[in-house]
């Protein structure tokens, strides 16, 4: 059986060939069909943006969607087309806003990045509290919450899984990275992982990458690790044993954790760049996505068979 990081330097070569206020309130609906909204987190004001049919009439499962370094929540649903995929499959999703300067927002995920990472954003209590919030109102169902993100927003995925697993049903994080110092999650998650194999941004081969040295911080903060990396701690975490399935096409490479306490997937994408496969382009700079992988849709496909126990 071959280790994550064997299967990766193979996979690459047969790809490449190569504290909250108890309230919300909405604040206007627009065009977008997106409702905004704001909570008080740790004394500050958060914002984020929301679309729910108009045929749900109680708690529905509940995606929230994290947006890259240097956007906000408009740019992720723009992005992901999750509104779409919403009213086909009946659920609510939510587009928090990261934090920083004018409208350059980030995430603070540990290592990364930029202004939420200097003034140390306590990003996970905002996101505890706006599901709290978001339960309390009748809006989420709180056993099928789920965190799928881009980026930088990949990366706070992955500690919002790790520090918030007992009200967290499953995570999704795309083009993103761990850094390898992370602590083990209180419980397994299952998770679905995306990988870009011609990501230059945030590299499957690790290291710093375009995107850190656009959106990095201090001295001394560590570079991305290999992507391997986040696939071994999951394996790890969510008590994955015995073989490893790989599935190969010209579009994709699929690793599944087996004999798992929780559902482990890693797809790594031939042409995958850093952007969301079968999405928009995020910025007229940023890579275009790849056309024939529906990255929401693989990921809504996986987030609907998972829900927290109990409740």
């Amino acid at each position: 059986m071959a280790s994550g990081k064997t299967w990766v330097a193979t996979a690459s070569i047969a790809l490449l060939m190569a504290c909250a206020s108890a309230e919300a309130r909405p604040l206007r609906s627009g065009g977008d069909r997106l409702t905004e909204g704001q909570i008080t987190s740790s004394g500050a004001q958060r914002t984020y943006e929301m679309h729910r049919p108009a045929r749900l009439s109680g708690p529905s499962p509940l995606v929230i969607m994290l947006h890259g370094g240097g956007g906000n929540g408009k740019n992720g649903a723009m992005m992901t087309g999750f509104n779409a995929l919403a009213e086909k499959e009946g659920f609510t999703v939510v587009y928090p806003d990261g934090s920083g300067r004018r409208k350059l927002l980030t995430w603070n995920a540990g290592h990364c990045c930029a202004y939420a990472m200097e003034e140390d954003v306590d990003d996970v209590r905002f996101l505890s509290d706006l599901i709290d919030d978001l339960v309390a109102r009748g809006i989420a169902d709180p056993r099928r919450v789920y965190i799928t993100g881009m980026s930088n927003g990949a990366m706070m995925t992955y500690r919002a899984g790790r520090e918030l697993s007992g009200k967290v049903a499953a995570i999704a994080p795309v083009v993103g990275a761990m850094f390898g110092d992370e602590p083990p999650a209180a419980h397994p998650v299952p998770a679905l992982i995306i990988t870009g194999a011609k990501d230059t941004h945030v590299p499957a081969s690790g290291g710093h990458g375009e995107s850190s040295r656009r959106l990095g911080g201090p001295p001394g903060d560590l570079p991305y690790a290999p992507a391997h990396v986040a696939f071994d701690y999951w394996r790890g975490s969510n008590g994955c044993h015995g073989e490893k399935k790989l599935r190969q096409t010209d579009v994709y490479a699929l690793l599944e954790g087996r004999g798992c306490r929780a559902a482990l997937q890693w797809y790594v994408i031939k042409d995958g760049g850093h952007a969301w496969p079968g999405g928009r382009q995020g910025s007229r700079r940023g890579d275009e996505p790849v056309p024939d992988f529906d990255a929401s849709e693989v990921i809504w496909n996986f987030f609907e068979r998972q829900a927290l126990k109990g409740g």
